[in-house]
């Protein structure tokens, strides 16, 4: 899974004269730019809270520049997770093309979300909703969505497994498992954020989804 696009330079406001001029950013390149920076930053100790003016002083332009990208810093946060719905549900959507419905399935959409994480630790502040805490409500609303989506399509994958199993309450019996297969992939990106990003959200996963869906 790769994450955002490589990083671009940012444009010389002022090249030398006698120095060859530097290649300004084609249209979309600095949005991509600011949103690499700022999930970087994510990454970092105490990075919960990130002001413009430190996102600004760290790509070297004026909080001005930012805002010519972006309305707001709530739009930033939305650019990063338009970035993880996009990503994340790329992958579901292949699996469930691929994989017959059922407990693998489910297993293998719960692997694909936490080494999402995994990959991008910076993404992972703003799933848990660490890094939304004093941003618009919004944010964390519709993260909150992204979580019920991602539950939903566990509940359509276990149900035909349940069917299988000759469940005489499959929609019940699927939606309590979803529901506890959902707070395990929360509970273990929660994890991963608030060990500074040392306790892997894959770690002994396959006996703990074998236990949970088998």
């Amino acid at each position: 899974m790769s994450a955002l696009p490589e990083e671009v330079p940012p444009a010389d406001a002022s090249p030398d004269a006698a120095a060859p001029a530097r290649k300004r950013p084609r249209p979309g390149e600095r949005r991509v730019q600011i949103l690499q920076t700022l999930a970087g930053m994510l990454q970092e100790p105490g990075a919960e809270r990130i002001t413009t003016a430190a996102l600004a002083a760290r790509l070297q332009v004026s909080e001005a520049a930012l805002y010519r990208h972006f309305a707001s810093k709530a739009q930033m946060f939305e650019g990063l997770i338009e970035f993880i719905e996009s990503s994340v549900f790329t992958l579901v959507n292949q699996i469930v093309e691929r994989e017959g419905a059922g407990a693998q399935q489910a297993q293998r959409i719960a692997v694909v979300l936490l080494q999402f994480g995994e990959r991008n630790p910076g993404m992972v502040r703003v799933m848990v909703g660490d890094a939304l805490v004093f941003e618009h409500e919004r944010l964390s609303t519709r993260m909150n969505q992204f979580f019920d989506r991602l539950e939903s399509q566990l509940r359509q994958s276990l149900r035909a497994a349940a069917e299988a199993a000759g469940s005489a309450t499959p929609s019940a019996d699927a939606q309590a498992l979803a529901s506890a297969l959902t707070a395990l992939i929360i509970g273990r990106l929660q994890r991963f954020a608030r060990s500074g990003f040392k306790r892997l959200p894959t770690e002994h996963l396959d006996p703990a989804l074998q236990r949970l869906t088998g």
